[in-house]
């Protein structure tokens, strides 16, 4: 049998190997960067989070937390002789670790039944303060009979009165509320700061004498029904004394203090009930006078801020026409882009993001790359950057993958500008035309943008253009865009997006006869929506879909968010609009054979909407078949890189039954 050499497309067993850099921690000398890397394990089938260090002057790597379990959340002692992390590295709960750089040591601080997390040093090193749930009570109504001595009996009935009783990829949530803790950074007994039946949570910021923890939450007595309110609050180390700094309607949240002790930044923006708002940059005195906002001018969403070590400035993360870019931020609102090209640790769809950290010298570490390529770790100084990681160079440069190509078309609705990202079969030739996925992004407020997508190449190596949109209502275009959405969804994103396959048409890179649509989530929802209203797709793939409003708004993980700000009404309150933006309503007119994907513990757009949408099909006589991910959440549904994998092919296998127009 004759050798082929290696295969030099992209895979799906190639999921396996790939590597991903996130959440980089630079020093604060600079010298050194700890960060995430998540690899591949063909033996357990996911991405195993390690930790890595690397030196930026020589570019070394080394492991520091790589053995057996998970690791993450570096943080860098004040000092920089030390480094705090999670770990589950001696099996069950994670815990809080602290590593003496000098000596390479690792002691364990904890022993908790429950993870901790938003781990932050004292500004002298002497502590540290995480937040971590405290479990409660099983609330309780009537009792069982005594259980005999030896019996075997059913497990108690399961009681609750909570509005948010479960969560994506949590499942049914155990009692109790996030408190916060304090523990010695040399190891010693934790002590619980916060107390109450509220959520107290982090980011967690310490003032500069180390004696108050600024955190955020909503201790409102109704807070379970004002979904996104929070405040800033102080908490005193030594008394356990709580007050609040904010006090307006809307979320308040991610406060930190400057190393003078001055100034107080934060994230917030009066809730005026949209679906959409910008994030913006704050700034108040100490004591919460003084407040004002710094990046009103910017139209785009602050995502992450650390302030510089001189305390003059802040630096932000925010994204810009599908693009993360990192800005410094003057305390009169004068904005400066210090970095650019910054990419996410998400795999198998082309969204915006990416993590960014600033050393006392004003160097910053990002993850960042080409489309081609998931994330590594560059370093920026100067305005200079230099990749330090190339963690799939010996898998991808092997591999010829995808060309990724930004087209622009004007919208049929409003001659409004709409951006998307093309990818491109490996075998592309100038003047061929190729079968097209349109692929839709969820949200609906996200952005898709040049990155690396598993997916994409994936559709792109079996022979199909891709085609990655950003229509109305997707984020990074400004706060007006975002909201043409807003009571209005789906809508005319729709008609954005049938531009952009007119556009590609047109361009010459597709064969109008050949189209196929696909999305997740919010795509989902569009992707039902379009067989609804056109039948010019030869098949669609929709996956974890709404099909249902009303009873998204019920069943859901975010029922009073889904009710207060995309309806604006109960949905006995107004069932027209809920019925009249569910794809259910439009089922009749489906035509398309429509493949509907859903994970089996999604609790985001919960199984119930796949499920109908695929009865519904089933009763119109519409080609359809329904698959279930076993074990995966919303936000994990392609966690498992065999599910990853498997997910993509089922979806080409159902493509490629109709690329022909002749059914099997």
């Amino acid at each position: 049998m004759q050798d082929t050499g290696p295969e030099r497309i992209f895979t799906g067993a190639d999921l396996f190997s790939l590597e991903i850099a996130a959440d980089p921690q630079i020093s604060p000398d600079g010298r050194w960067v700890a960060y995430v890397r998540r690899s591949g394990d063909i033996t357990t089938d996911r991405f195993r989070p390690t930790i890595w260090m690397i030196d930026t002057r020589s570019g070394d790597q080394m492991p520091i937390a790589a053995g057996p379990g998970s690791h993450s959340s570096p943080r860098w002692s004040p000092d920089g002789s030390r480094l705090a992390y999670i770990s589950s590295a001696e099996g069950g709960a994670s815990q809080l670790f602290v590593r003496w750089m000098a000596s390479g040591e690792a002691v364990r601080l904890t022993g908790l039944a429950n993870a901790p997390g938003s781990i932050a040093w004292s500004p002298d090193g002497s502590r540290i303060a995480y937040d971590m749930l405290v479990p409660g009570a099983p609330e309780q109504i009537g009792s069982a009979p005594d259980t005999p001595e030896g019996a075997e009996w059913a497990e108690p009935l399961e009681v609750t009165s909570a509005i948010r009783y479960r969560a994506d990829g949590a499942g049914y949530l155990q009692p109790g509320y996030s408190q916060i803790f304090v523990i010695p950074a040399d190891g010693g007994a934790a002590r619980q700061l916060s107390f109450g039946d509220f959520h107290h949570g982090g980011p967690l910021s310490w003032t500069a004498d180390g004696g108050t923890i600024l955190f955020s939450g909503n201790r409102s007595a109704d807070w379970e029904l004002d979904p996104i309110e929070s405040e800033i609050y102080t908490l005193d180390v030594a008394t356990s004394t709580i007050s609040a700094l904010t006090d307006r309607d809307g979320p308040d949240f991610s406060p930190i203090v400057s190393p003078d002790g001055r100034y107080i930044a934060w994230l917030g923006f009066d809730d005026q009930r949209l679906g959409y708002h910008n994030t913006l940059l704050h700034v108040m005195n100490r004591d919460g006078s003084n407040r004002r906002v710094l990046t009103g001018s910017l139209d785009r969403s602050v995502d992450a801020a650390t302030w510089s070590a001189d305390s003059r400035s802040i630096y932000i993360a925010y994204d810009d026409l599908g693009e993360t870019k990192v800005a410094r931020v003057s305390l009169s609102g004068g904005i400066r882009t210090v970095a650019e090209g910054l990419t996410g640790a998400t795999l198998d769809r082309p969204y915006s993001g990416g993590a960014f950290s600033v050393s006392d010298n004003g160097t910053l570490v990002i993850t960042g790359g080409p489309a081609t390529r998931p994330a590594d770790v560059v370093l920026v100084r100067g305005g200079n950057s230099r990749q330090l990681t190339r963690l799939n160079a010996n898998l991808l440069e092997t591999k010829t993958m995808g060309e990724v190509r930004r087209v622009e078309t004007t919208s049929s609705v409003d001659g409004r500008r709409i951006e998307s990202w093309l990818t491109l079969p490996p075998t592309h030739v100038e003047g061929q035309r190729h079968p097209l996925i349109l692929e839709i992004h969820g949200g609906p407020f996200a952005a898709y943008g040049p990155h690396f997508s598993t997916d994409n190449q994936l559709y792109a190596a079996a022979g199909y253009a891709v085609l990655s949109v950003n229509p109305r209502g997707s984020t990074s275009y400004g706060a007006e865009f975002a909201n043409l959405i807003h009571h209005a969804y789906p809508g005319d994103d729709y008609h954005d997006l049938m531009s952009a396959v007119d556009g590609v048409i047109a361009d010459g890179y597709v064969d109008p006869d050949q189209l196929f649509v696909t999305g997740g989530s919010g795509g989902g929802v569009l992707t039902s929506w379009i067989v609804g209203n056109t039948n010019r797709f030869r098949a669609a793939a929709t996956q974890k879909p709404v099909i249902n409003w009303t009873t998204q708004a019920l069943v859901s993980d975010i029922p009073v968010f889904v009710a207060q700000y995309w309806f604006g009404a109960l949905p006995w309150e107004d069932q027209q609009s809920y019925w009249a933006r569910s794809p259910l309503s439009l089922v009749g007119n489906v035509e398309t054979p429509t493949l509907v994907l859903v994970g089996g513990e999604d609790e985001r757009t919960p199984v119930s909407e796949a499920e109908q949408y695929y009865m519904a099909l089933r009763m119109e006589g519409v080609p359809t078949t329904l698959i279930r991910v076993p074990g995966a959440s919303h936000s994990g549904l392609t966690a498992r890189p065999s599910q990853s994998a498997a997910k993509a092919s089922a979806i080409l296998a159902w493509f490629n039954r109709y690329r022909t127009g002749e059914a099997d």
